[in-house]
Order: C-alpha cells, then sequence, then structure tokens
C-alpha cells in the first residue's frame, strides 16, 4: 500500500544521519591574547562529543508513532469505503429499487468493525514502523534525489517492499481470523493477483508522483492513491 506499500517517505522528514563535518575556519586558530588566557567557554568534556557523534551515527529507536497513526488512518478509510461500497452494492442486488431513507442506518448497523480494526492494527503496529525503517535505510544508502537513485527506489519497492507487505498483511488477517490453514491457498488464489496488480498500479504512480506532481500537492496525491489501494487490498482479503 502506499500505505500499505511503497512511497512512503512522502510522509515524513528523515532525521540526518551524516556526521557533522568541523568548521575549518575554527582549524589553526591561535589564541589572540598574548597574557595566554583563553577566550570563551571552557571546552565541553570529550564524553559528551563522543556521546553526541555516537548520537548522530546511530539509528533512531523510538517508536515511530506519526508514522504509526497515519498508516493506521489511511488503512482505516481504505476498509471503511470497501465496506460502505460492498453494502450498497448488497442493497441495490436485493432490490432495484432500494431504500434510500434506510440506507445510513443500514451501513452503521452493519458495519464490521472488527474487520477495520484488524487492517488498522496492521497499519499501525506493522506498516507505519516497517515503512518508516525501510525507507531511512534508502535514504541512507542513496541520499542524493537524482535520477538513479529515484529510479533504484522505485524498483526495489516493487521487488522488495511490495511482496513483503503482499505476504505479511494476509497473513496478519487470517491470524485474526484463526484461519492460518488456509493461507497457502489464500496466497495462490488472491495475494499473488494483488501483487502483480500493484506492479501495475504503483510503479505509474511513482513516476507520476517524482516528476509531474508539484512538490506542495504530492501529500494530497499520495494519500489519495493510498486510500484507493487500501480499499482495493481491504476488498481483496475480505472476498
Amino acid at each position: 500500500m502506499k500505505a500499505i506499500w511503497g512511497g512512503g517517505e512522502w510522509w515524513w522528514n528523515l532525521p540526518s544521519l551524516r556526521r557533522r563535518k568541523a568548521d575549518p575556519r575554527r582549524r589553526g586558530r591561535r589564541n589572540p591574547d598574548p597574557r595566554g588566557r583563553r577566550r570563551g567557554p571552557p571546552p565541553e568534556p570529550l564524553s559528551s562529543s563522543s556521546e553526541s557523534i555516537s548520537h548522530t551515527r546511530g539509528w533512531n529507536i523510538d517508536f515511530p508513532f506519526r508514522q504509526a497513526a497515519i498508516a493506521a488512518s489511511l488503512t482505516l478509510t481504505g476498509d471503511t469505503i470497501a465496506q460502505v461500497r460492498s453494502r450498497i452494492v448488497d442493497r441495490r442486488l436485493r432490490s432495484p429499487e432500494p431504500d434510500n431513507k434506510g440506507l445510513i442506518p443500514d451501513i452503521l448497523m452493519n458495519h464490521d468493525w472488527l474487520r477495520g480494526l484488524r487492517i488498522a492494527s496492521y497499519g499501525f503496529l506493522l506498516y507505519g514502523p516497517g515503512s518508516h525503517a525501510w525507507y531511512q535505510f534508502l535514504d541512507q544508502c542513496m541520499p542524493k534525489p537524482t535520477f538513479a537513485n529515484l529510479s533504484t527506489k522505485v524498483i526495489l519497492n516493487q521487488i522488495v517492499l511490495g511482496p513483503c507487505v503482499i505476504g505479511i498483511i494476509f497473513a496478519w488477517n487470517n491470524l485474526w481470523l484463526r484461519k492460518l490453514s488456509e493461507l497457502p491457498s489464500k496466497y495462490q488464489k488472491d495475494a499473488l493477483p494483488t501483487l502483480l496488480f500493484g506492479f501495475r498500479f504503483w510503479i505509474p504512480v511513482s513516476i507520476v508522483n517524482f516528476w509531474m506532481v508539484p512538490l506542495s500537492a504530492r501529500v494530497a496525491f499520495m494519500s489519495t492513491c493510498s486510500i484507493f489501494w487500501n480499499f482495493y487490498l481491504s476488498t481483496t482479503m475480505n472476498k
């Protein structure tokens, strides 16, 4: 998904993982005081400077709550749209001229909140933190926004992140439903076609997002695409 598939780098600013370079102007600076007294504050202890260096070099191990919350909200929105659409289609199949007055109560009373919780928990606990770490890794390996780096990121999203996402979310859904024994057949019947559809959907979306959408509109564009993908994924998993 892009929440539930690649391209998640649009919703957060990744921290810099590179060590700060020393200011060359500070090298070789002599003490202008002829009496030998040092001006300015005393130098920081070696232990504190080493701690700051290790902090800039290390990974941020805090739970990415903002990314997890965004992923959960997008997956829940997509599933809600899928359920509402399914309810409308069922009403039309039952009656050629359904009563529109009872549509809203029917949707609210028959809404599967547990199904929404399943996919929202996946976005919050697994996809949000996992994709955050994935894009941190890509940005560390390929920090420059060149054509080669962007193309490599799009390819890696499809051949690495995409299959992992599809495999994990189908397993997560069947685990909640207590149907792990049916998972191999679910993979063969639904997961593989979903993965192939994801290739056809996300590769053009990524190209359009990187090269045609203005920077100020990328968040709205990718959010819309993510909701559609979550809608499709929820419909496929709950056939």
